[in-house]
């Protein structure tokens, strides 16, 4: 995100920059040691069921070239699922199928793909096409997350996720990323999803960008984004605020959904999460981390649960969908 780009409005309210974040934040509390944690989604699957957080069901894992072709029996019970590569960042190298028979594979688009190009993108996974420093990576095959019923019409095509930046175990910031056509189906911002600022004391919208730009309706549905309010947030953000005891990172982003039937899951965390969730939101994070930075050290720490009570009391913000 460039701070020059930013309103004059939204730079007067403490807008987190990217050398300032990776300075004063990623690199002040971020162990490095603690990367592959989060870098690596298998080990963030693992950790993350080990704390007793809810994760997509697993289906598989392809590790080499020789087992690419494995893929077509090994999702022949699952009506839908999602290849992702471990090692992956923005959304990238993740291909969603909604309904298959082995042989075409429907996207969430409605356009189809065949077997051979399905196993040309997982060849490409394998590759280190889509991980991080393009290292050879794996692929994971999960379940299709069924999004509750409550955000119809809030995306188009795709599974909207909860991003919440977590700093020392507290959840300051959340957005939802809503997909739309011009994401091709993904909650990804740069590719054109819908960003909702949320309150964190309340999960109720607050604002809504898309390219960084204010909107009041989805661009695809027509539906009114202030009207969205996120079911179970209290536990979503007792979740998201747990990531400190799962990881030991000090400043993280969390990306969770809720699913229809098993409710709030973990979807991955990320060490170096991006800076647009201001923008979504209207407001800027170093009044927060200040915030959280100022606070007195007791002798023993907040539980989730007490850090959730904090950010609730003290990061309430009243909706801003007034500006156009």
């Amino acid at each position: 995100m460039d701070i020059a780009k930013i309103p004059s409005q939204l730079r007067s309210k403490g807008v987190l920059g990217m050398n300032q974040r990776n300075h004063a934040f990623i690199g002040r509390y971020n162990d490095r040691a603690k990367y592959p944690l989060v870098d690596d989604k298998l080990k963030t699957k693992i950790i993350a069921q080990k704390h007793g957080a809810t994760t997509p069901e697993m289906i598989g894992v392809i590790r080499n070239q020789a087992e690419v072709k494995t893929i077509h029996n090994m999702v022949k019970n699952w009506p839908g699922f999602v290849i992702k590569p471990a090692q992956g960042s923005g959304g990238k190298g993740i291909l969603v199928i909604v309904e298959h028979d082995q042989k075409s594979y429907k996207k969430p688009s409605g356009a189809t793909t065949n077997a051979q190009e399905v196993e040309r993108h997982i060849s490409n996974v394998l590759s280190g096409l889509f991980s991080l420093g393009g290292k050879t990576d794996v692929a994971i095959v999960e379940n299709l997350i069924r999004f509750d019923d409550c955000f119809d019409g809030f995306t188009y095509e795709g599974v909207p996720d909860i991003r919440i930046i977590v700093f020392k175990g507290y959840p300051i910031m959340a957005m939802m990323r809503c997909s739309t056509a011009a994401s091709d189906g993904k909650a990804n911002l740069h590719q054109g999803a819908v960003g909702v600022g949320l309150d964190i004391a309340s999960g109720k919208a607050v604002r809504a960008v898309q390219f960084e730009q204010p909107l009041t309706h989805h661009p695809d549905t027509g539906v009114d984004l202030a009207t969205l309010a996120v079911p179970e947030w209290r536990k979503l953000l007792e979740l998201a605020s747990s990531a400190w005891e799962m990881t030991g990172l000090g400043y993280m982003g969390t990306d969770m959904v809720l699913d229809k039937t098993k409710g709030p899951m973990v979807l991955e965390l990320n060490a170096r999460p991006g800076l647009s969730i201001q923008i979504a939101n209207g407001s800027g994070l170093i009044p927060r981390l200040r915030q959280i930075e100022r606070l007195e050290e007791p002798v023993r720490y907040p539980t989730p649960e007490q850090r959730v009570d904090y950010c609730m009391e003290n990061f309430a913000t009243a909706p801003k969908f007034n500006y156009l």
